[in-house]
């Protein structure tokens, strides 16, 4: 009996080391990028972060984080594989996670230097046509973000200069590389994310103008903006509603922190009943 007892029990401790640590009561594990300003980094300084300190104290726990680069196969090696249990920010239809009641909705917006005085707002400014123009990248795959769609679909190519979203990982804030961009005078106007462009557009030497993209319903399927929720594993039934309890009785607290952090936030569309989410 005792050695088929001690066979077990150490193939019950190998199974242990195998798989990730359980979640612990007393914590709230985030997955999260340790290098993706203003939404998240190592030193706790983006906005999920200090949304997940409110969030924990709601809960009476404290944060842990698992970091990983926020790349393709990020909730795979973060979420699903069981190492932490939310991300503080998705887009609120996400299938690849359980998602919350939608917390902001913010939208893609044009950026340009104040003494250039363009007043850029419309995609379909003729101005367009001729004025250096930069956007994010996401692949060669042509899964790119909606202004980069929508310049294309007007011929609007040769002036538009492409800028990774992943960018040089050991460099700080690799998406921030477009707003330093207009910065420096190298293109006339950036259309960025608003969190992204908000944040780095308020912490700018340069004085910027951040403008919502306007005029973007013939566009469609592409959308210009977007719900933000946060995504837990699917059928973690039990943490989303504690999570959407959180957010029903913070939603000014909420609106304040992202609003200082420079997010544009627009208004929920409304729903079938005549309310808004």
């Amino acid at each position: 009996m005792r050695p088929r007892n001690s066979a077990i029990a150490l193939a019950f401790l190998l199974a242990l080391t195998a798989t990730p640590a359980a979640a612990s009561d007393g914590e709230l594990r985030v997955c999260a990028d340790p290098n993706n300003l203003p939404s998240s980094s190592s030193a706790g300084t983006g906005f999920e972060n200090r949304l997940a300190a409110m969030v924990a104290e709601h809960l009476g726990q404290k944060v842990a984080y698992t970091w990983w680069a926020q790349r393709r196969g990020f909730i795979r090696n973060t979420l699903k594989a069981g190492r932490c249990d939310v991300v503080m920010g998705v887009p609120a239809d996400y299938d690849l996670v359980e998602t919350t009641k939608p917390y902001y909705r913010s939208t893609y917006v044009f950026v340009t230097r104040q003494d250039r005085h363009l007043d850029l707002a419309s995609l379909l400014d003729p101005r367009l046509h001729e004025l250096a123009i930069g956007v994010h990248l996401i692949g060669d795959d042509g899964n790119n973000p909606p202004p980069a769609q929508a310049l294309g679909q007007q011929g609007i190519v040769d002036n538009v200069h492409g800028y990774s979203i992943y960018g040089d990982y050991r460099e700080a804030n690799p998406p921030a590389r477009l707003i330093e961009a207009v910065e420096s005078g190298k293109i006339d106007v950036a259309a960025a994310w608003g969190p992204l462009a908000g944040y780095f557009a308020k912490g700018s030497p340069v004085p910027l103008t951040v403008t919502p993209i306007q005029d973007y319903e013939g566009f469609a399927p592409q959308q210009f903006q977007f719900a933000i929720a946060m995504g837990v594993r699917k059928g973690d039934h039990a943490l989303r509603d504690r999570l959407n309890a959180f957010i029903d009785t913070h939603r000014s607290e909420i609106a304040s922190l992202l609003r200082s952090y420079g997010v544009p936030l627009v208004q929920q569309p409304p729903t079938a009943s005549g309310g808004h989410e």
